[in-house]
């Protein structure tokens, strides 16, 4: 049992001193991927990825977050974060911590990474550098495939500066008039639609003795070094590469929109080239002149200039991952069927569904069914549960939410499959899933047209819940078969995230899962539920009282244990609840990806609170919440995370566990987490993060390496 402290209840916990501030947390979660790319024991390709990945997640930070404090400054809003900073004292702290950060990984892939892909036989070039054979080859593909492409923009009073695109690479180029020796300003936008990196062919790549794999040429350096053919008679002067970066949040007005499909639809037009721009990344050679009519042109200011020093956008570096190296990346990892299911193989050779002996629904019947991904096969268990649904004559119904899901979903063919068949779909499809909009469009478009029923989600709320309902005809009997999971339905990202679901037939439920389909299809006010924790209705009070109990526990004498695995924990309240129950002597070990303003290890507020984070091959993205309840120890698994928008502003569900193999399952994976020394980090009282590593005499215990090892 943690230590107990007294005299607490004249603790403020609305004092900012107790709290970390969200943008921050977020920058040290980046920080901790940007680990993994400088970390040599990091195979050579996954640090590319992981490099890739730091960059991406700043494309979506800027976008979202520093578009939506850049707002708040210009609408002269002072509203202090929850550690007391104003949006102003956020951006300076985030220019101040981000600058170093991107030089770091700049100047490590360019005198790191770039030498170690030499050695292994892997060449990106420099075009300067390269052979008058290559050059020959590499003018003729631009001639053929790139400058029938390219369109140069110029700017003087009769062309305006143009409209440059989100996240658009874009070539600044000076050119002059031989005959009056003027100078014009024009632009040239590498065209996205083309591959960043071109290939030389196996004839033309470097011989040097050694094992070579690619050879090749980022594309902007091919389109720098031909310019002439874009401007012919004029002299080019020179030449600047920089990218920019525009607020690319959407703004609906829900509550005024006729049809939500058109006006989302229409805020995505704006998205490309509406939104003010944020960010600015120039090469330092830009000459003062260039960069501050760029500024000018933008609205931007000095502290949104990020100087890189070599190649600009390494988002790009994720496409040398699929190059045949295996020795290069982390072991090749096939999930596997889970047990109880490994009779039916693949959905594509379902068993015979009229001998109910055959079918996932008689292994449901049997016993409740947890899945593990990407241990275990999401194609094998999910995917097969809704396939089989759908061809299963005595299926009458079935109900879904599709947040995410990819672009050849088989579980939308399985939807279209039976509502073809004459069953009674429903898909509650979230169109406002951020960045995933245009996607889903198209799938709310393509299920419509096949007769499923679909919902947009409901005003005010994302529909952001992970859940099946599938209705069957068993004789006389009607029973609800449901899957209530942690993350999105969508194969790709099931072999990259970790998430969890529960596969049951329990009666409660199903009733629970009927209840809530009806809410989010229908006009219903339900605010209570059998099992269910639902956002935004009883979700917050629920945890909340969770923690209470393990305090009641404690004030009794008892041992309190709260053991809490999710993405982000932003909450104020939770926070405050969960100081509360560390003060009355319940121990608590937060197992956080991301986002964490909780500051543990705080005398007389959080020193029974010890806080993990995971950064592996594998997105940690379940959530999994263990409470010790003296002695009974309750288990829930869910969609949400313990923010406010999880809280309320989203439709969310996290369902107990009941099973009593599943908890000891559950809780058998928190404490391998809870051990792990290879990849966690420990999260210290000044908002730092040290990683953990063996002792001279310990073995190495990377929880994903474990959780591979013990599915087998």
């Amino acid at each position: 049992m943690g230590k107990a402290k007294k005299n607490h209840k004249d603790i403020n916990f609305n004092k900012s001193q107790y709290y970390f501030n969200r943008e921050l947390s977020w920058l040290e979660f980046n920080r901790r991927v940007l680990h993994e790319a400088l970390d040599p024991r990091t195979p050579l390709l996954e640090r590319l990825k992981f490099t890739a990945i730091f960059s991406s997640n700043l494309d979506e930070f800027f976008m979202v977050r520093v578009a939506f404090l850049k707002e708040q400054v210009k609408a002269q809003l002072s509203q202090q974060s929850i550690d007391g900073r104003t949006p102003q004292q956020q951006l300076a702290q985030i220019y101040q911590c981000l600058h170093p950060m991107v030089m770091e990984q700049h100047r490590y892939f360019e005198e790191v990474l770039r030498k170690e892909m030499t050695s292994h036989g892997i060449y990106l070039l420099n075009y300067i550098d390269i052979t008058p054979e290559q050059r020959s080859y590499l003018q003729q593909i631009f001639q053929k495939k790139i400058f029938p492409v390219l369109t140069p923009l110029s700017v003087d009073p009769s062309h305006p500066f143009p409209l440059m695109a989100n996240l658009s690479l874009n070539l600044a180029v000076v050119v002059k008039a031989p005959n009056t020796g003027e100078e014009k300003f024009a632009r040239v936008k590498v065209p996205n639609i083309l591959p960043r990196f071109i290939s030389l062919p196996q004839e033309l790549q470097l011989n040097n003795g050694k094992s070579n794999y690619w050879t090749g040429v980022a594309i902007e350096q091919v389109i720098a070094h031909n310019l002439e053919a874009l401007f012919p008679g004029m002299i080019i002067k020179e030449y600047h590469l920089f990218r920019l970066t525009r607020d690319a949040d959407l703004e609906l007005a829900e509550e005024e929109a006729d049809d939500l499909l058109l006006a989302i639809q229409q805020e995505l037009r704006k998205r490309h080239f509406g939104g003010s721009a944020v960010r600015l990344e120039i090469q330092p050679s830009m000459p003062h002149s260039v960069r501050q009519m760029l500024m000018a042109e933008m609205e931007l200011t000095k502290s949104d200039i990020y100087e890189i020093d070599g190649l600009l956008n390494l988002k790009d570096l994720m496409s040398f991952i699929k190059l045949p190296l295996p020795k290069l990346k982390d072991p090749n990892w096939t999930p596997v069927i889970p047990h109880r299911l490994r009779h039916f193989h693949q959905p594509s050779k379902i068993a015979n569904l009229d001998g109910e002996e055959s079918n996932i629904f008689a292994v449901i019947q049997q016993q409740d069914l947890l899945v593990h991904h990407p241990y275990e096969s999401f194609s094998g268990s999910v995917e097969l549960f809704i396939a089989q649904a759908a061809r299963d004559p005595h299926v009458l119904a079935i109900k879904m939410t599709l947040y995410r899901t990819s672009g050849d979903s088989e579980i939308i063919s399985s939807l279209i499959t039976a509502a073809e068949s004459g069953k009674q779909v429903a898909a509650i499809v979230e169109l406002k899933a951020r960045f995933d909009e245009e996607n889903n469009i198209t799938w709310a478009t393509k299920l419509e047209k096949s007769g499923v029923h679909v919902v947009y989600g409901l005003v005010g709320l994302k529909t952001h819940t992970k859940i099946v309902l599938v209705v069957r005809q068993e004789g006389e009997e009607i029973r609800r078969y449901v899957h209530i999971g942690t993350g999105n339905y969508n194969a790709k990202t099931a072999n990259l995230y970790t998430d969890v679901g529960l596969l049951s037939c329990r009666e409660d439920l199903g009733a629970d899962l009927t209840d809530l389909f009806n809410y989010l299809t229908g006009y219903s006010c339900q605010e209570s539920y059998r099992k269910l924790l639902v956002s935004p209705v009883s979700m917050r009070t629920g945890i909340i009282e969770l923690i209470h109990r393990e305090i009641a526990h404690c004030k009794n004498g008892n041992k309190g244990h709260i053991i809490a695995k999710m993405n982000s924990l932003v909450d104020a309240e939770i926070i405050a609840a969960l100081y509360e129950a560390s003060q009355a002597g319940v121990k608590i070990d937060l197992i956080i990806r991301g986002i964490c303003c909780l500051r543990p290890g705080v005398p007389e507020i959080s020193e029974n609170i010890r806080v993990i984070s995971i950064i592996g091959r594998f997105l940690e993205h379940s959530r999994i919440f263990h409470f010790y309840n003296n002695e009974q120890n309750e288990v829930y698994i869910g969609s949400a995370d313990w923010m406010p928008r999880n809280l309320d502003r989203r439709v969310e569900a996290v369902t107990p566990v009941e099973d009593s193999d599943i908890i000891q399952n559950l809780q058998n994976i928190l404490e391998i987490m809870l051990q792990d020394n290879r990849q966690a980090w420990e999260l210290q009282a000044d908002g730092s993060y040290i990683q953990r590593h063996p002792a001279a005499d310990e073995p190495e215990r990377s929880a994903q390496n474990i959780l591979m090892q013990k599915i087998n």
